[in-house]
């Protein structure tokens, strides 16, 4: 199994959104090492699910439904979408700040490359992240 996060502007699409729908398709991503990472993930995989811009923390857990396909929202074959659906809301947020203190995840994408939008875990980056939530 492999892990990861992804973030989503609560302003676009906010982690009560997607627990009322219940899944979705995470498209339109247009980087390339982000594309990379989407057709990485696989049946099953546990993804953490941040709020960036606003909030600026991790609110929840989601899993991978479906693994990457041609991203419906555009005609080129090169991105790609998975499917993903919210497991469960963390008890209590964790906001990057405190996500910048733990040592445990001084290697985290997050903190080292802020600004892409789907990144690996490590099983220890992820598991932290969970018992800081719980």
């Amino acid at each position: 199994m492999n892990y990861w996060l992804v973030k989503s502007e609560p302003s676009v699409y906010s982690w009560e959104e997607f627990l009322k729908d219940g899944r979705t398709v995470w498209d339109g991503v247009r980087n390339y090492t982000a594309r990379m990472h989407l057709n990485a993930m696989k049946k099953g995989d546990e993804v953490m699910y941040y709020h960036s811009r606003e909030g600026l923390e991790v609110v929840g857990v989601a899993k991978v439904l479906k693994e990457s396909y041609q991203d419906p929202t555009t005609d080129d074959e090169r991105w790609v979408a998975v499917d993903l659906k919210p497991v469960k809301t963390l008890k209590k947020s964790i906001p990057l700040s405190v996500i910048k203190q733990e040592k445990k995840l001084a290697n985290i994408g997050l903190v080292k490359i802020g600004r892409l939008s789907v990144m690996p875990l490590s099983k220890v980056e992820f598991n932290t992240l969970l018992k800081m939530g719980s």
